[in-house]
């Protein structure tokens, strides 16, 4: 392996010299490669011999380039199906109807029901929403007691 090739870096970045941190990111890569098996011991002293030298980018991208970890800053992309998933989970409906429900006079029962519906299915699909329905629970349980003392003081 020869370095100098550029790697298909823009020619002013690839040409830069590399820091002594990037090497040693550069070499703990290799470490981690060789200790998997992905390096035969010669590749690994070759490459940690190169990485030990002053490089540029494009040095330093061609010593782990066909190494699945890659080194910082992406100086390449990383393969399709390795996205991070998505941050938003989707909120339980059951949940914003127990809450809805709590506050509508006359249903509190409902609310509660809702609520416990909810957060069985909150734990069962992992969705968001525990909050409202634990929101619905309390408000309806407040509402019914509330009504019950009315009721028994009339």
């Amino acid at each position: 392996m020869e370095p100098g090739s550029g790697y298909g870096l823009p020619d002013l970045y690839g040409h830069m010299r590399s820091s002594a941190a990037e090497r040693e990111h550069a070499i703990e890569v290799l470490k981690a490669a060789f200790t998997d098996g992905r390096l035969t011991k010669q590749e690994y002293d070759d490459r940690i011999g190169l990485a030990l030298s002053p490089l540029t980018y494009a040095d330093l991208a061609e010593l782990t380039s066909d190494l699945p970890t890659g080194l910082p800053g992406s100086l390449r992309p990383p393969p399709p199906g390795y996205l991070p998933p998505p941050g938003s989970r989707p909120l339980n409906k059951t949940a914003v109807a127990s809450l809805v429900c709590a506050v509508i006079p006359g249903i509190p029962l409902l609310a509660i029901l809702l609520g416990l519906i909810a957060h069985g299915q909150i734990q069962e699909r992992g969705e968001r929403g525990a909050a409202l329905a634990t929101a619905g629970i309390v408000i309806g349980g407040l509402a019914s007691l509330v009504f019950v003392l009315i009721v028994m003081h009339s």
